[in-house]
C-alpha cells in the first residue's frame, strides 16, 4: 500500500496542490451536491482506480485496528453506514499521507480514545443512557486521584 499511495502523492507534491484536489483526483472527495435547499446524493467520482482501491482496502484494515482511524470509522458507521465510513477513512488516510510527505514529519497517532477524550461528559452521558435503556440504574461520580493511581 505504501508504494501505491506515495507515488501519486509525491507526483502531486511538486505542484503544491491542496488536499481537496488530491482527494478529488483519487475519487475520494466528499460530495456536496445541494439543490433547492435539499441535500442530494453525494456520490464520489471514479478517480484513480488503483489508488482508490488501495486506500479503500487500507480503510477496511484500519477499521479493525485500535487506532484513531478505527474510532473514526465506528463513529461514522453508526450514523451513516459502513460504506460511507470506509470512504471517509480512505479520504483521511490520503490526507494523512499527503501531510506526512509535505511536512516531512512522522505520523502522530491520536489513539482510539481520541473522540472520547474530546468530550468526556458527552461520552459518560451516552454510556449511562445506553445502560439505562438496558434496564440498569446508574449513577456516575468522578474517580478520586488517589484511587486512579
Amino acid at each position: 500500500m505504501i508504494n501505491l499511495s506515495i507515488k501519486p502523492v509525491s507526483l502531486m507534491e511538486n505542484n503544491k496542490p491542496r488536499t481537496l484536489p488530491l482527494a478529488a483526483w483519487a475519487g475520494l472527495a466528499p460530495g456536496n451536491y445541494e439543490s433547492a435547499g435539499k441535500r442530494l446524493s453525494g456520490k464520489t467520482r471514479k478517480g484513480n482506480q488503483t489508488l482508490r482501491s488501495g486506500l479503500t482496502q487500507s480503510a477496511h484494515v484500519a477499521s479493525r485496528s485500535r487506532t484513531y482511524l478505527a474510532a473514526q470509522y465506528r463513529r461514522i458507521a453508526t450514523r451513516r453506514g459502513k460504506k460511507r465510513a470506509t470512504m471517509a477513512v480512505a479520504h483521511s488516510i490520503l490526507v494523512i499521507a499527503y501531510h506526512v510527505i509535505q511536512r516531512q514529519e512522522p505520523y502522530r497517532e491520536l489513539g482510539a480514545q481520541y473522540f472520547d477524550q474530546q468530550r468526556p461528559e458527552a461520552t459518560a452521558k451516552r454510556l449511562v443512557k445506553r445502560l439505562e435503556t438496558l434496564g440498569y440504574q446508574v449513577s456516575v461520580q468522578p474517580q478520586d486521584a488517589s484511587a486512579a493511581a
